[in-house]
């Protein structure tokens, strides 16, 4: 299968199994964990490690350049090159600098975006899947809440374009999905 029709594919694929997800007034924090909770479950349904806060082939910026980021979830499959996804309720120039940065290591990048919509495509070879919301202000000291119903179908800019070279390589990392999440230190 040529390349870019599976990544494509693999995009495509996620944004259906992502439509099924539903919420009531739920904190952003919140809609990312379950956001990212149902990509390492349709990850997992494929048969494929899945890595929660996976290295990533991006250093971090100075001072923190030993450092590398971490990506939300890493898929290492065995027929085919790694999948790795982000996920975000905003535009962020630095996710898109470290998906970039994985395409180049041969991975496909998958960035997830949620919110109340006008997302706008990332560069090739970056697919998008994106997840709408609603929202409204939460009671004094919660902010934003966010909700979904099930009654949305996925926008037609849904997945991105683009091509990577396929290349089957490990995604090191020894936090496996089923561990306990750790999020002290996260890089977003």
């Amino acid at each position: 299968m040529e390349v870019a029709a599976q990544d494509e594919r693999l995009a495509a694929d996620l944004g259906r199994w992502l439509a099924d997800v539903t919420f009531v007034d739920l904190d952003t924090d919140e809609v990312t964990a379950r956001v990212i909770d149902s990509v390492v479950r349709w990850a997992e349904a494929q048969g494929w490690r899945v890595y929660r806060r996976a290295p990533s082939v991006l250093p971090l910026p100075p001072p923190l350049e030993q450092r590398h980021s971490v990506l939300d979830v890493a898929c290492a499959r065995p027929d085919g090159p790694p999948v790795v996804v982000e996920v975000d309720h905003t535009d962020r120039a630095r996710t898109v600098q470290k998906l970039r940065a994985e395409a180049d290591a041969g991975r496909i990048p998958i960035w997830v975006r949620w919110g109340v919509g006008r997302f706008t495509a990332p560069p090739p070879p970056v697919r998008m899947v994106t997840v709408e919301v609603t929202r409204r202000a939460g009671p004094a000291g919660r902010g934003r809440l966010h909700s979904r119903g099930g009654d949305r179908p996925a926008p037609a800019h849904s997945a991105g374009g683009g091509t990577v070279t396929p290349q089957a390589l490990p995604i090191p990392s020894t936090d496996r999905a089923s561990g306990p999440a750790d999020d002290a230190g996260k890089d977003t």
